[in-house]
């Protein structure tokens, strides 16, 4: 224990709020903060729950601070260095103000003064702090860990991430079974889903029977695709297939979970993305369907997103979108603030589709500071060391 006591300028990116309380553990926090964030008692309670879950119970307090009034803020550091002489200062975060506020008051008491560095992942002596001089930051979190520090809340998603891992070996086939029929495969997937209805309040049925034709969007007919389920029925994805050409169709689903990705058009994507992360052999913690709600408001005034995969290497979370059609502006700026509002500074995005990405979508997407994977690189199996790439990693 270097210090009782750790002053931290609260920051809008939720990380800098947070590892330097989780690396050293002092006895107390005082978090010097916006007057918003001192009256918010359940943001307060997030960050409770975040330090318990990670296995200790400091003292939180939160004080409200001048943003732009460097003056009064050293004012209160200097109130607060009389009471805690044992203090230290994260400068790692916070406002200029803020921060100039805080030289001063190390240069004044000679309170202990250190920062992070993102680049290095180090923590770095500033003033009077030696046990902070380049220190490696040791910490890893889970997907989960980030969404709690920034407020939010991690729900169940479509997938359930439990059993994901007893089909990894399916996951690749798969992939290689839509690139295969990739032109054809909304229609596909369209089919298998009339063919075999949800059912809602109750189990569904594995077994299938159904037309050989079917309605399809806007009044189209839409007919099975014989070569394709034949492919399906090679990866055991569905069992006793018998097709009466222009007539009927019959097959069995493996198990439930099977049935959920084959009436979902862009599951196949996700799964191989997920899969793609594992083989990566380079984070700590690998999500499909991250569904994350924003604050604790329920029923319509809940803002929800899902993430389609969000993976973790210590300290840095990975964002990923996942296409199967032609990626939108609009895509690339929800995964930016996706990013930026549960991740920080430090966090990566990447964008994954199945489709050529044009000049227009990759120069919005440099801007936004979003990697681009497309078809090319999906079809010369390049995505784990891409991922590798982005978290600049070479393990």
């Amino acid at each position: 224990m270097f210090m009782d006591t750790l002053i931290e300028l609260y920051d809008e990116r939720a990380i800098e709020n947070i590892l330097a309380p989780d690396m050293f553990r002092p006895t107390r926090i005082i978090y010097l903060c916006p007057e918003e964030i001192a009256q918010d008692r359940k943001r307060q309670d997030k960050l409770c729950a975040f330090f318990q879950r990670r296995g200790w119970e400091p003292e939180l307090i939160f004080m409200t601070a001048s943003l732009f009034k460097a003056d009064r803020i050293l004012r209160q550091l200097l109130t607060i260095g009389e009471r805690y002489p044992d203090c230290a200062v994260d400068v790692t975060g916070g406002s200029d103000a803020a921060l100039f506020a805080a030289g001063m008051f190390s240069a004044k008491t000679g309170a202990p003064a250190f920062t992070y560095s993102r680049k290095k992942n180090s923590f770095y002596d500033i003033s009077g702090a030696p046990f902070a001089d380049n220190l490696e930051c040791t910490l890893s979190y889970s997907v989960e860990d980030f969404f709690l520090m920034a407020g939010g809340t991690l729900l169940p998603g479509r997938v359930d991430n439990a059993v994901l891992e007893t089909y990894l070996q399916d996951f690749d086939p798969f992939f290689d079974c839509f690139l295969r029929f990739r032109r054809d495969w909304s229609d596909i997937i369209s089919y298998i889903q009339k063919v075999s209805p949800g059912e809602y309040g109750q189990t569904p049925p594995l077994s299938v029977q159904g037309n050989y034709t079917v309605k399809g969007d806007h009044g189209s007919r839409n007919s099975a695709n014989e070569a394709a389920l034949k492919a399906l029925a090679d990866l055991d994805f569905i069992q006793n297939l018998s097709i009466a050409p222009g007539q009927s169709v019959s097959f069995r689903f493996r198990d439930l979970n099977i049935r959920a990705w084959l009436r979902d058009v862009g599951s196949v994507l996700e799964l191989y993305t997920y899969k793609a992360c594992v083989d990566a052999g380079i984070f700590n913690d690998v999500i499909s369907s991250a569904v994350v709600r924003w604050d604790d408001t329920l029923g319509h005034g809940s803002v929800l997103n899902e993430i389609d995969v969000m993976a973790a290497r210590g300290v840095v979370p990975l964002f990923i979108s996942c296409k199967a059609t032609d990626v939108k502006t609009e895509a690339l700026n929800e995964l930016a603030i996706l990013r930026d509002r549960f991740g920080g500074k430090g966090a990566k995005a990447a964008i994954v589709t199945t489709e050529p990405c044009n000049a227009a979508v990759r120069h919005r997407a440099a801007q936004l500071e979003i990697a681009v994977i497309d078809l090319e690189e999906l079809k010369d199996d390049q995505l784990a060391q891409r991922l590798k790439v982005i978290m600049k990693a070479q393990a």
